[in-house]
């Protein structure tokens, strides 16, 4: 079958299925001609023949203002955002059942609302009644906040085109449902659907729309990766069960820097924020012991002490464990074969156990000598002075490589009272006062110096 032609106005752009000498459109004379379709394919598949409408494009130079933001008065959280709210943005928040997630949101409103910014609270897990039972207990019953009880995405958008709100919170997305979608909700499809629209409606009114996202087993958030593909920012929450201790990580961030994280204590008047959690997260640290070791590492743009502690035991089975929380499995596994390798140092019938204490993650690289260090004292049993912090990251050949951003690192240890660092060579040239900096080459030498053997 042959394919249909198209012409159309160079004046109005108008499309018409056969030559003419004037426009009906626009009335113009010898303004008809014939075009290409947009795409081939199916009829029914493709764009085919129909064109749209022409859309204004501008330079990378401009005079416009950047986005304004909103400080919300949680400094934690203003710092997770990237120095604030962003108007107009889509922002998705993450973290397991119970972490806090509802308690840090229903305090930002509050905060955002007594600033303010005009807020609606969009509940699809709770009654209006269990929301304001909360917020009577973090003593937040007095802020200006609108709440709402639904799940019907068409009925939510609704009202907030006749609200006019500045923040929108969804608690949470995987209950919204959109009648168009034959699935139930929490499915991929309404997930998918339901995070589509949400964004578009923040993105032409200039309204700010936090949504909340369960989590897997694994800790990703539940339905398909493209919802984080869809939202400016990606918060996520963590924490352990038995640690007060919680933290805001920022993986995505398109108005600030990634991996930046604020630090809350949970009490039982709601998350409170630790303006310096490298003490918080030292307090509990006695009397120096064998296995542990405290890393100087670096959080987005803030330097945080954190202890590693290690435990190296003979092991009763043929296949001795490797046991890791708060860190990386394969780089531990990537550390002890580089000390038996490099170092002659072998840990087979060894069970090995690593933990960062606190309840923090870390994925830094530089943590690296770190790890090495506490396995080696945990191993032969000596502990490594109390007032020394260690990083460094950990070459497959035995070199150590230095660390970014050393002197942010150092002066956050000699606020914390430590007198020594141990760091790789090369790098600038930096010098603390109060801090005795001793570099290392490789890690043998690492080795030899602090444990007399390699």
């Amino acid at each position: 079958m042959a394919k249909s032609k198209s012409f159309s106005c160079s004046a109005c752009n108008a499309s018409f299925s056969k030559w003419s000498g004037r426009c009906e459109g626009c009335g113009e004379w010898n303004s008809i001609s014939q075009t290409a379709a947009l795409s081939t394919g199916p009829g029914k598949k493709s764009l085919g023949n129909t064109r749209g409408n022409t859309i204004v494009l501008s330079d990378l130079a401009t005079k416009d203002t950047p986005p304004p933001r909103t400080l919300c008065g949680v400094g934690e959280l203003d710092r997770v955002l990237g120095g604030g709210l962003v108007a107009g943005s889509a922002i998705l928040v993450g973290g397991d059942p119970g972490i806090g997630k509802s308690t840090l949101l229903l305090q930002a409103a509050a905060q955002f609302a007594h600033s303010g910014v005009k807020t609606i609270y969009v509940s699809g897990e709770e009654a209006t009644a269990q929301v304001r039972m909360r917020a009577q207990r973090l003593g937040l019953a007095q802020a200006p906040v609108k709440l709402a009880a639904e799940t019907n995405l068409r009925d939510i958008l609704t009202t907030l085109e006749a609200e006019k709100p500045q923040l929108v919170i969804i608690d949470s997305i995987q209950t919204m449902w959109i009648d168009t979608v034959d699935s139930a909700p929490g499915s991929v499809s309404q997930v998918r659907s339901a995070a589509h629209e949400l964004t578009s409606f923040a993105k032409r009114n200039n309204v700010s729309i936090v949504m909340v996202g369960h989590v897997t087993k694994d800790g990703q958030i539940a339905g398909p990766r493209v919802v984080e593909h869809m939202v400016d920012t990606v918060l996520y929450f963590e924490g352990e069960r038995g640690h007060q201790f919680r933290i805001l990580r920022a993986v995505k961030n398109r108005f600030g820097p990634a991996d930046e994280i604020g630090v809350f204590e949970m009490t039982g008047r709601g998350l409170s924020e630790v303006t310096n959690p490298s003490a918080l997260f030292l307090s509990e640290r006695g009397e120096p012991s064998p296995g542990s070791v405290v890393f100087a590492g670096i959080e987005g743009t803030r330097p945080v002490l954190v202890e590693m502690q290690a435990l190296v035991a003979p092991s009763p089975h043929s296949q001795p464990r490797r046991t890791v929380v708060g860190w990386d499995g394969g780089r531990l596994a990537m550390i002890l074969a580089v000390l038996e390798a490099r170092c002659g140092i072998p840990f087979a019938g060894l069970d090995v156990y690593l933990n960062v204490a606190g309840g923090m993650k870390i994925s830094e690289p530089a943590a690296d000598l770190a790890v090495a260090a506490a396995l080696l004292s945990a191993r032969e049993d000596t502990a490594l002075p109390a007032d020394t912090a260690i990083f460094g990251e950990i070459s497959l050949s035995g070199a150590l490589r230095p660390a970014p951003q050393t002197e942010n690192r150092l002066k956050e240890a000699q606020k914390l009272g430590f007198t020594a660092a141990i760091a790789p060579s090369g790098g600038k040239s930096v010098s603390i006062k109060g801090i005795g900096l001793r570099r290392v080459t490789d890690l043998t030498g690492f080795v030899g110096d602090f444990f007399g053997a390699g």
